[in-house]
C-alpha cells in the first residue's frame, strides 16, 4: 500500500468500478478500494441494469455477466387500499439481443464486474474503510486508510463512496444532506421457483418483469415501490424520502411488510421465502442538490455526487456514465502530466452536457415539486381509483351518469380548478 498510484478509486459501485475498469484498461497504475467484504456486500439497488451504459464499457457483457433476467415488460401500479390501476408496455423486442436492460443482483454482479476490472490490471483492496483525504497546499494526493501504514498516495482520487459520502463533504465540495434530499430504501430478496415466477407474471423462460408501485405502497410519502422478478428470486422493496419516514412515524421495515402483505402484491410473492434484506440510502435531492464534483487531485461520480434520475428510477445507468467519463478525463490528464482542477474540469463539462446532466437539469425540480405537495399520492390516486372503480362497475347505470357522478365526486368547481392546476405543474416538473 506504500506504492503511488496514478489513482485511487474509493467504492466498488457500478461508478468505482467502472472508472478503475476503464483506468486500467487505458494502462493506468489504479487501487480500487472496498469496504465491504467483497463489491456488492454493501450495495443495494432496485435490480435494474440498462444494457447501454454498460455495454459502453464491456461490449456483449451480457453473454457472460451474471445477469438475472432480460426485461420485457414494465408495468406501474397507482394503488390505493384494495385497489390499482396498472398500466404498462410490454415488447418482444427487449426479448431479443441486444436488450435493453435486465433484473441482477449486485452481490454477484458487482463481484464480477470488480473481477473484469482486476483482469485489465486494477488493484482491488476489500475491508478496507478510507478515513480522510490528504491534502497537501490545496490538492489532495492520497487517501488515509484504517490499515497499519495505511497512507495510500496517487496523482489522482476519485471518490465514488455512496451517497453519504463523508470524504466529498470533509473537502467542502456539499453540505449535510437534509432529510428531505436522502431517500432509504429497505429490500427483500425473496426465493420462489423458478416456474412458478414465469407463470404469475405471464412470462416464458428468460423474461423478466419489473413492477413499480405507486400511492398505498408508500402510504403517501413520496417515493415508490418495486417488485423485480429474478430467475429464482423476486426482489420487493420500498423507498422513500427521510423527512417522509421522520414525519409519518414509519419505520422502514414496516413500509415493506406493508407493501408485502398489500393486496395487490401479496399474491405475487404467496409461497416465497425471505432470503436476504438490505437497507440502502439513496440521493434525491437532483440537479439542485449536486454539489462540486472536480478539484485540485479530486473527482467525485456516482451517488457520492447526487446522480440519481428518480423519476426514471435510474441511478446505476448514470454511476457507470460518469465513472467511465471520469477515467477517460483522467487518462487525458495523465497523458498532459497536469491534474489540477481546470484540466479534470473536463469531466464536469462532458457529463453535464451529455444526456446525464440533461436528464439531471430536466427533473430539478420534481423531487421537490412533490414533496411539497403530497395530495398527488395520498389524494388524486385514490380518486384516480375510485373513478375507474364506477367506471368499470356494471351496475344498471349508464356511462353517462357515471361520468357525472365522478365529474361530481371532484368536488366544487374550486377543486376542480385545483385539480387541473397541480395536473399542469405535474406536467411542467416532468416534461
Amino acid at each position: 500500500m506504500s506504492e503511488k498510484f496514478d489513482c485511487i478509486v474509493v467504492g466498488a459501485g457500478p461508478a468505482g468500478i467502472s472508472c478503475a475498469y476503464e483506468l486500467a484498461k487505458g494502462g493506468a497504475n489504479v487501487l480500487l478500494l472496498e469496504r465491504g467484504e467483497y463489491p456488492g456486500s454493501k450495495n443495494v439497488m432496485g435490480g435494474v441494469l440498462y444494457r447501454k451504459m454498460m455495454e459502453d464499457i464491456i461490449p456483449e457483457f451480457y453473454k457472460e455477466a451474471p445477469l438475472e433476467r432480460p426485461v420485457v415488460e414494465q408495468r406501474f401500479m397507482m394503488m390505493d387500499k384494495e385497489s390499482a390501476v396498472t398500466f404498462g408496455y410490454k415488447g418482444m423486442e427487449w426479448s431479443k439481443e441486444p436488450y435493453n436492460n435486465f433484473t441482477v443482483l449486485r452481490a454477484k454482479f458487482d463481484q464480477w464486474f470488480a473481477d473484469k476490472a482486476v483482469e485489465q490490471g486494477a488493484v482491488l483492496v476489500n475491508e478496507t474503510v478510507v478515513l480522510e483525504c490528504i491534502v497537501e497546499n490545496g490538492k489532495v494526493v492520497g487517501v488515509r486508510t484504517d490499515r497499519p501504514n495505511g497512507d495510500v498516495y496517487a496523482d489522482v482520487v476519485v471518490l465514488a463512496d455512496g451517497v453519504n459520502s463523508l470524504l466529498a463533504q470533509s473537502l467542502g465540495f456539499h453540505k449535510e444532506y437534509k432529510p428531505d434530499e436522502v431517500a432509504l430504501a429497505t429490500m427483500e430478496v425473496l426465493k420462489l421457483d423458478k416456474k412458478i415466477i414465469e407463470d404469475r407474471f405471464n412470462l416464458e423462460e428468460n423474461q423478466g418483469c419489473t413492477i413499480e408501485l405507486f400511492g398505498d405502497a408508500t402510504k403517501g410519502i413520496l417515493g415508490t415501490g418495486f417488485l423485480y422478478t429474478n430467475k429464482d428470486s423476486l426482489s420487493i422493496g420500498v423507498g422513500t424520502l427521510l423527512s417522509g419516514l421522520i414525519k409519518h412515524k414509519i419505520k422502514p421495515y414496516e413500509l415493506l411488510e406493508y407493501v408485502k402483505n398489500h393486496p395487490m402484491i401479496r399474491p405475487y410473492i404467496q409461497g416465497s421465502e425471505p432470503q436476504e434484506y438490505l437497507a440502502h440510502l439513496i440521493p434525491e435531492g437532483g440537479f439542485k442538490s449536486m454539489g462540486k464534483i472536480v478539484g485540485d487531485g479530486v473527482i467525485v461520480i456516482g451517488d457520492a455526487s447526487q446522480l440519481v434520475n428518480a423519476i426514471h428510477r435510474e441511478g446505476s445507468n448514470l454511476a457507470m456514465t460518469s465513472g467511465r467519463m471520469a477515467a477517460e478525463t483522467i487518462l487525458l490528464a495523465k497523458e498532459a502530466g497536469d491534474f489540477s482542477e481546470s484540466m479534470l474540469d473536463l469531466y464536469r463539462t462532458r457529463l453535464m452536457s451529455g444526456f446525464v446532466g440533461q436528464d439531471m437539469q430536466k427533473y430539478k425540480d420534481a423531487t421537490h415539486h412533490f414533496d411539497k405537495f403530497p395530495h398527488y399520492f395520498d389524494e388524486y390516486i385514490p380518486m384516480l381509483n375510485k373513478a375507474a372503480s364506477q367506471m368499470f362497475t356494471v351496475d344498471g347505470s349508464s356511462k353517462w351518469d357515471k361520468q357525472k357522478k365522478i365529474w361530481k365526486d371532484i368536488g366544487s368547481g374550486k377543486d376542480k380548478m385545483k385539480l387541473a392546476r397541480d395536473m399542469y405543474r405535474a406536467w411542467k416538473v416532468i416534461k
